[in-house]
């Protein structure tokens, strides 16, 4: 018959017993119903932490436990902690006041991907050694971004590359991954990545690869605005075949009413570049509004070379002021009007909150006319409301496409996006189960991304692991709203230290900058 024994001393140390072998603990996780990662199955597995690591994961029958504390998790989920593939947490990061990264630490993140979308803080190395100094709220992990090596070499000019400026670039390549960067993002979308061709990507794609890295991208097309996103999808399958290194696509969507239900297209296509041994992933937000800068949207590319200032020069200029008000306009029906795109930022609080059109109407003009004057004010981002139901939910029902959050400010993805996917696409929707949620948004991403132990519950594995209620955790986060915090997620350990304990933050920063 087992017997029960508690040991009591200064501090309070809980001893489970049954008769074999003795085992000290910091923490000790009990009767939760976990997830590991991986199976396809809950269990209602022990978990023992010691230091950083997860030294017990059983069922608690064999062995006396000693720990310093005691988790009951009775009615609870106790999951590997998430990791997000895609954010703009950097921006965060490297400032003291709030490296903290709570919009991220109370969706159950615990790892955040940084350096996307072809834009990266420069050089990786002293950023690196900044958050180390600093200290961050969750772990991070670093890419270089390719828009900002060009950039480095080029200015933003949209000239085209030679032999020389590929040198220049790979050398910045190779030295940004001898930093600790696991590869390169793209933001082909964006300039001024966008001046970039095919056969540039490939040569610094093929550094990366050489250093066993990843390539992660932001399309060059994700609607109608330049190629189309299907031969966009196309571009960075070959990028990946003749670079060989693997392919991850960013927030994987269709965007616009011109490219709407393409998804079977693209699933047909990605899968035959798998069958061809080409590895090829993508990450998804779980929303049907994305969002970017105004200028990004809807002002044409051959206007903005040379950066903002040169695009507003042109608009200014008679011969070139109608071609990008026309330029512009196709732009704004691609998003699908001015009536779907939502100011979520700008310097001008006026803007705030209003559509496109409600904007021009407030100022008895275009709405082409209204993004230039509204650009003057400084910095503007829009929300903007294009994507349609089948396409996200054929997405994410895929073995590859991982859960991300392209968390950014203005926008609730960047509060949100893990528990709503838990809460609207699991339990409401029931488009998938929440094994396949977890797995999805923890073990798989550690797997693309390279990285060690970490993404699953297992003897031996780095001891970031949350416990959140199943009852509770969602989103509250809105677009008239977008910052606010998470609810539901009780406890989250990160490097075996409790950052969030009883659904409070203790103001612990227990991240730490991934190691390849």
């Amino acid at each position: 018959m087992r017997q029960l024994y508690f040991l009591f001393v200064l501090p309070v140390l809980f001893c489970f017993s049954c008769a074999n072998e003795s085992l000290e603990l910091d923490i000790l996780i009990l009767n939760g119903t976990v997830y590991d990662g991986s199976s396809l199955q809950a269990s209602n597995q022990s978990i023992g932490i010691k230091d950083d690591k997860i030294v017990y994961f059983g069922n608690g029958t064999t062995t006396n436990f000693i720990a310093q504390k005691t988790i009951d998790a009775t009615g609870l989920i106790v999951s590997p902690g998430f990791i997000d593939p895609h954010t703009h947490a950097d921006r965060e990061l490297k400032d003291k006041e709030t490296s903290y990264n709570l919009p991220f630490l109370f969706q159950g993140i615990t790892t955040v991907v940084v350096g996307n979308d072809g834009d990266s803080f420069y050089p990786t190395s002293d950023y690196k050694n900044l958050y180390e100094s600093n200290g961050i709220g969750t772990n991070a992990l670093l890419l270089f971004g390719h828009g900002t090596i060009r950039e480095q070499v080029m200015g933003k000019s949209d000239r085209k590359v030679t032999s020389k400026d590929i040198a220049k670039m790979k050398a910045l390549a190779q030295q940004e991954m001898n930093a600790g960067a696991f590869g390169m993002s793209t933001g082909l979308f964006y300039a001024p990545g966008s001046y970039s061709n095919t056969e540039d990507v490939i040569a610094l794609a093929q550094t990366v690869s050489e250093n066993d890295g990843i390539y992660d991208t932001h399309l060059r097309d994700e609607s109608s605005y330049t190629v189309g996103l299907i031969p966009a999808i196309e571009e960075a399958i070959e990028i990946g075949r003749q670079a060989k290194l693997p392919i991850h696509i960013s927030h994987i969507k269709c965007l616009g009413v011109d490219v709407w239900h393409q998804s079977d297209s693209i699933l047909k296509l990605i899968e035959s570049a798998q069958n061809e041994g080409i590895e090829v992933t993508a990450n998804q937000y779980p929303y049907d509004a994305s969002a970017t800068g105004l200028k990004s949207a809807v002002a044409p590319r051959w206007a903005e070379s040379g950066g903002k200032d040169s695009l507003l020069i042109r608009y200014n200029t008679k011969d070139l002021k109608q071609r990008i008000l026309a330029d512009t306009k196709n732009n704004i029906t691609r998003r699908g009007g001015p009536d779907k795109l939502l100011i979520v930022k700008s310097e001008d609080s006026a803007f705030v909150g209003k559509t496109l059109l409600e904007i021009s109407q407030l100022l008895n003009t275009s709405p082409e006319e209204a993004v230039y004057i509204a650009l003057n004010s400084g910095y503007v981002r829009v929300a903007s409301f294009n994507m349609n139901t089948k396409d996200i939910h054929n997405f994410m029902k895929q073995s590859w496409v991982v859960t991300g959050s392209d968390g950014n400010t203005g926008h609730p993805r960047k509060y949100g996006s893990f528990p709503r996917k838990y809460h609207k696409y699991v339990k409401e929707d029931k488009v998938i189960d929440i094994a396949t949620f977890i797995n999805n948004s923890t073990s798989k991403t550690a797997k693309i991304f390279k990285i060690k132990n970490r993404g699953k519950l297992q003897k031996g594995n780095f001891a970031d692991i949350i416990i959140f209620n199943p009852k509770t955790f969602k989103d509250v986060a809105d677009y008239k709203d977008a910052f606010q915090l998470s609810q539901g997620l009780e406890y989250s350990i990160i490097n075996g230290r409790i950052s969030i304990d009883n659904g409070i933050y203790n103001n612990e920063l227990n991240g730490c900058v991934l190691k390849k």
